[in-house]
């Protein structure tokens, strides 16, 4: 296919790497022995000969020059790299078994891989810099059309945009003309051909929701003969950040939409053993901390230590969150009301201290050992607010689908909120929680929280 890859790109590349490995086998030579004259040592001659043999075989078996413009990144080819040296290490190993080669120095073998891994790491990062620069300034281009036209194909547009290192230049929208469109399409169905061949397009995205089918198989089928790409677009956004998952049933794709992601094993089994071990480790080590914060609370104002107050967990399930009290006695006699900051009111003036510092939260750790929280989590909420909460942002159910945290994103960026319009404000960064969680995301939230504390920056 026309331009598939750039014309001198892959065999540059196999180039490179034949003169840095040999470079490197040579390099690590004369540094072990001070000589370069490989050929008159027959061990290391034939050593040489199979280092050639092994990687031209790894480079047509694994082809790790392949790379689409997309994934044409530094961690991307890198990785490839490490992945190609290692398996010719191995095989390169087992070579030094079967010829039973204890001559072979094991510094000179090591000393070549990582010459070879250090020189094609720096000419591939070079080379990828200077194809970003060349692309950006318009050369290199490749030519894209998008038919049917809708908000996920502006996306396409935006994204290449954003991306100029990538060399995508676009030629238009194609579809039906109506009033809504025909002041951005290009042209219609029956101009698809004519204008492909005569702008020597390379790739057609259609976008599934909008395109009519009937033209869908014509455009695969002229693929070949008018040397261009197709590319499908199918909106899955809102399915894959609910936990769906891309199955093969032999080669035929299913996606299964159900939330069996959002119960998977990691996060049954290893968060919640997090979560237990970290609260264990908390409340024994701060137990200092938790008889002098309730002392204090105790002595600043009449009332009981400890506050609770029904919240709503994970599937709707209501439960008490427990924390210590930072508000006077009957602080909600008029009804259900969120704190107005640390001037209000309400707060006793240790309340504030505790609120700012987020020591107040500290009792919650009991909820995460009874099952009802985990230690990171979008905040839990009460029933009279998740109502109000719907009716402006339908998304909030979603959190519902996870167990609630002590510490969140929101709770981080944002802090506490004292009305809906800044809960829904919250919630935005609370949403990011749920598709992109991980053991590092939640480390990251806890240290991030720890330094709120120190800081006393607890709104």
């Amino acid at each position: 296919m026309r331009h598939r890859y750039s014309i001198l790109l892959l065999p540059f590349h196999v180039l490179a790497d034949f003169l840095c490995l040999n470079g490197s086998f040579v390099g690590a030579y004369y540094m072990a022995f001070g000589s370069t004259d490989i050929l008159s040592d027959s061990a290391y001659a034939s050593l040489w000969l199979t280092f050639n043999i092994v990687w031209a075989l790894i480079a047509v078996i694994l082809r790790p020059y392949s790379f689409p413009r997309q994934l044409f990144r530094v961690g991307n080819l890198l990785k490839k790299q490490l992945m190609v040296i290692g398996a010719h290490m191995a095989i390169v190993a087992l070579y030094w078994m079967f010829v039973q080669g204890g001559y072979f120095q094991r510094e000179q073998l090591i000393s070549t891989y990582v010459l070879f891994f250090a020189l094609g790491s720096f000419y591939r990062i070079a080379g990828m810099l200077f194809l970003r620069a060349y692309r950006a300034r318009g050369f290199n281009n490749r030519r894209y059309i998008i038919v049917g036209y809708g908000q996920l194909s502006k996306s396409i547009t935006r994204y290449y945009d954003t991306h100029p290192e990538m060399g995508y230049r676009f030629g238009g929208f194609f579809d039906h003309a109506s009033m809504g469109n025909e002041h951005v399409l290009k042209g219609g169905y029956d101009d698809l051909a004519s204008y492909i061949k005569a702008n020597r397009v390379d790739v057609v995205y259609c976008c599934l929701p909008y395109i009519d089918n009937a033209y869908l198989r014509t455009l695969v089928d002229n693929a070949e003969d008018l040397e261009y790409q197709v590319k499908l677009l199918v909106d899955f956004r809102g399915f894959l950040s609910k936990g769906a998952s891309i199955q093969y049933h032999d080669f035929l794709p299913v996606l299964d939409v159900s939330p069996q992601t959002l119960a998977d094993f990691k996060v049954n089994v290893f968060k919640r053993g997090f979560d237990v071990a970290f609260s264990v480790g908390v409340i024994a080590l701060g137990l200092p901390v938790y008889l002098l914060v309730a002392a204090m609370t105790r002595m600043s104002s009449k009332g009981p230590i400890f506050y609770a107050q029904e919240r709503v967990g994970r599937g709707g399930k209501p439960f008490r969150i427990y924390k210590f009290r930072s508000m006077y006695v009957d602080a909600e006699q008029a009804g259900p009301s969120l704190s107005q900051g640390l001037q209000d009111n309400r707060i006793t003036p240790w309340g504030r201290f505790m609120r700012r510092s987020r020591i107040d939260e500290l009792p919650q750790f009991i909820n995460v050992l009874k099952g009802e929280m985990s230690v990171v989590g979008p905040r839990p909420e009460r029933q009279f607010f998740i109502d109000q909460i719907l009716e402006v942002a339908p998304e909030y159910s979603d959190l519902l689908k996870v167990k609630p945290g002590i510490t969140s994103i929101g709770q981080i960026r944002f802090g506490y909120a004292s009305n809906v319009d800044e809960m829904v404000k919250r919630l935005r960064f609370d949403l990011l929680y749920p598709e992109r969680r991980s053991f590092g995301l939640d480390v990251w939230i806890i240290m991030q929280t720890v330094r709120v504390m120190m800081q006393g920056r607890g709104q």
